[in-house]
């Protein structure tokens, strides 16, 4: 019997087996931030443990930081306590920190794989639900807690029970205005979610096929949403593009040598998976979250459902949902006023995220009374959007263009919503109080959030208009640069 990407990578990596069903893991990177290491750091010190590999281990600053002014003190007591005890672990332990203020710094998730620290075939751990992000590339990534990320530092290693395998095939070809976010959230409002709990997902299908690196990232980095343990995709030329010539990545004989490695992470034509499903998405539209999960979803030109429509559970969290969400049912989700926009996160906030949003906002002028708000999900990639231009459409159209981090997206730090504000954000979580006490979050792709920023409503891009590449007063040069292997079409 043939075995899936997962399996392989899973079986090379196994050094040990329990009792219990579970498998010891052994860990190729672990990466983690200033919020779920503290304690994990205070429990080696309390046992008299150094890190094992700190030369495997990464750390970075990007739910606590500021995205305006780096210059100026940390306002929040916690936060800059959260910032320099990072600061304070790295340099005890001999961990490699992008701090606040490298060149480097920016979400994790976003920050590791465009450093080439994330490779096809291997193990990756951090102490962040989002981890599955590193899929994307053929990698094993698995989200972990505080007394795991301990293990982790002490050992390398992890023990972790061995999901199931599932298949979710995407076939057809997105409309114009449709990106992959609204594919992940049309598929978590299908299977719900807890449609994934307890399996490791495989992406396939001619859309994933199609798809850049940068649109299977948002796909990996919301499976979780579905309770995915881990999502993966077979690497391919694309990946492979991305990678070569990353400061980390393997370099001259050491590249053929990782490439044929890489080459064999294939999933076997005759191997199983324990469930599957596959959707043709050809005729999806832009969808809009409309409660306090993922699941709550409905597509651009539908209505605000009612609890009715709901049994048992599922009709007490939608009529919770909607009283947090100050909604009526059967409301129009485009007569739905938003007063803030957020484009930013590690779900989208790369180059193609920008580059996208700005087709929309390009001789535009934000709707009064919203306020915008674009946050690069890493100064890399603040930096060659402003060598591109882009910079300039986002400003020119009333936007605030920000540093990197986190930013709205968990609220801890100084961009949050006021209690009763409308948010139409490119994030992954919509639960109640998640970008702000008493916030209204709602999940749209990057050009709906564009979109409904110039509107004022909830809007679908292809009616505000979307111009081609072509017609953005950018470098084109740079772009076709930028286009080879960075998850960006020229």
């Amino acid at each position: 019997m043939g075995r899936t990407v997962f399996e392989k990578i899973w079986d090379a990596h196994a050094l040990a087996n329990s009792p219990s069903g579970e498998t010891l893991l052994y860990i190729d990177r672990h990466f983690t931030h200033e919020v779920t290491s503290p304690v994990a750091f205070e429990g080696l010190r309390a046992s008299n443990r150094r890190v094992r590999r700190p030369d495997l281990t990464f750390a970075i600053m990007d739910h606590n930081v500021p995205t305006g002014d780096r210059l100026l003190p940390i306002q929040d007591p916690l936060s800059a306590e959260q910032v320099t005890t990072l600061y304070r672990n790295a340099r005890e332990f001999g961990i490699r920190l992008f701090d606040i203020y490298s060149p480097f710094q920016g979400i994790v998730h976003v920050v590791m794989p465009e450093l080439g620290l994330t490779l096809p075939g291997l193990t990756i751990t951090c102490g962040d639900s989002h981890t599955c992000t590193h899929g994307a590339f053929g990698a094993l990534a698995f989200g972990i807690g505080t007394s795991e990320g301990e293990h982790v530092f002490a050992t390398q290693t992890l023990w972790l029970r061995r999901p199931r395998s599932m298949e979710i095939r995407f076939e057809g070809r997105l409309k114009r205005g449709v990106m992959a976010k609204d594919v992940i959230l049309y598929l978590i409002k299908t299977i719900g979610t807890g449609g994934a709990i307890g399996h490791a997902v495989e992406y396939t299908g001619s859309l994933i096929r199609e798809m850049n690196v940068e649109e299977r990232m948002t796909l990996c980095n919301m499976a979780v949403e579905a309770s995915a343990r881990t999502a993966i995709i077979c690497p391919d030329e694309k990946v492979y593009q991305y990678l070569r010539g990353t400061p980390f990545a393997p370099a001259d004989s050491e590249w053929d040598e990782a490439l044929r490695y890489w080459s064999s992470l294939r999933t076997d034509h005759d191997a199983v998976y324990d469930s599957r499903v596959a959707y043709n998405v050809s005729e999806l539209e832009p969808q809009v979250t409309w409660g306090t999960n993922p699941g709550m979803t409905v597509g651009i030109t539908g209505a605000i459902p009612s609890p009715s429509e709901f049994e048992g559970s599922q009709r007490l969290l939608a009529e919770r949902a909607l009283k947090y969400m100050g909604l009526e049912p059967g409301t129009e989700i485009r007569r739905i006023k938003v007063d803030v926009v957020f484009i930013g996160s590690c779900t989208n906030a790369r180059l193609y995220d920008l580059l996208e949003a700005a087709r929309v906002v390009y001789g535009n002028r934000i709707a009064p009374g919203v306020r915008g708000l674009v946050v690069p999900g890493s100064q890399l990639v603040k930096r060659r959007a402003e060598r591109l231009g882009l910079h300039k459409i986002f400003i020119d159209a009333g936007f605030e263009w920000k540093n990197s981090g986190c930013s709205m997206c968990i609220a801890m730090n100084e961009d949050k919503l006021l209690s009763g504000q409308r948010c139409a954000s490119t994030s992954n979580r919509n639960f109640e109080n998640r970008q702000g006490i008493g916030g209204r979050t709602h999940l749209v792709s990057p050009l709906t959030a564009a979109a409904s920023a110039i509107s004022g409503t909830f809007s679908d891009p292809r009616d505000v208009g979307l111009v081609d590449y072509s017609e953005l007063p950018i470098d084109h040069e740079y772009l076709r640069h930028l286009s080879v292997g960075r998850g960006v079409e020229a």
